[in-house]
């Protein structure tokens, strides 16, 4: 059964929290709200939950869903070997529209799909959203459209497109991301970092704190910066545009993305 929660309402939001968080328990999906666009969400240390995000989706292994987390010190649990530039880039940008692709924790026991090694992870700006991964813990989370079609900016948008494949809707209102473009995807697994997704933070705002940032279409960091090795080379993930991506770098917007 599908149940819809309209999250203006307190009374309703507290109710709409506690379904979804049973919801996440039971290894269902749910939609919920970010600061970029719906997502749909799961458990992202269950491999059933997971693959019945992907299915809901339509999309296969081979595009593993970003994870979100509820604070800037989940990053640690999740990654290993974190770039010093990684950290600087968090610090700077979470809560906010930027995932990084990390190495991911070998110890952890979850199936994202086929991520090379890597987990890409985000902290969105938005409360309810950052409430729910607190109730929950960290969540894998994409889009809330089936692949292929326009990323959803309401739950009603959501809702037409995933219908019963989803538990629980908690609806927080229209999305701000008019474009529907996401967030800002870096890969940080290599010496340098480098852009695999342009989305909400500039390239100009990522050089703020790290001039080095190598952009999307391979363009040279800033002047007296390092040349920049392929993206992912750390972990033996292919250089963007590679054949099979790092986890989180999409074919179309992704929220956690």
């Amino acid at each position: 059964m599908t149940t819809s929660y309209d999250c203006s309402d307190p009374a309703l939001r507290s109710e709409g929290l506690a379904a979804a968080q049973r919801a996440v328990s039971l290894k269902q999906c749910i939609v919920l709200p970010t600061d970029t666009v719906y997502g749909i969400g799961a458990d992202a240390f269950s491999p059933q939950a997971v693959a019945t995000l992907l299915a809901s989706k339509g999309r296969g292994r081979n595009m593993p869903p970003p994870v979100l987390i509820p604070r800037i010190q989940t990053l640690d649990g999740l990654a290993t070997d974190v770039h010093p530039d990684a950290r600087r880039l968090a610090e700077a940008f979470w809560p906010g529209g930027l995932t990084l692709i990390c190495l991911a924790q070998p110890s952890l026991t979850w199936d994202l799909g086929d991520t090379l090694g890597t987990v890409a992870l985000r902290m969105p700006d938005d409360a309810l959203a950052l409430e729910l991964l607190t109730l929950t813990g960290p969540l894998a989370v994409s889009s809330a459209n089936r692949t292929g079609h326009p990323a959803a900016r309401t739950a009603a948008e959501a809702a037409e497109q995933l219908a019963e494949s989803v538990a629980v809707y908690l609806d927080a209102g229209p999305r701000t991301d008019a474009g529907g473009t996401g967030s800002t995807i870096v890969d940080t697994t290599g010496e340098t970092l480098r852009v695999v997704r342009q989305g909400t933070v500039s390239l100009e705002q990522l050089r703020e704190v790290v001039p080095g940032v190598v952009g999307v279409d391979g363009g040279a960091p800033a002047a007296g910066a390092p040349d920049a090795p392929a993206a992912g080379a750390a972990s033996g993930a292919p250089a963007a545009g590679a054949e099979r991506p790092p986890a989180g770098t999409p074919d179309e917007p992704t929220v956690g993305a």
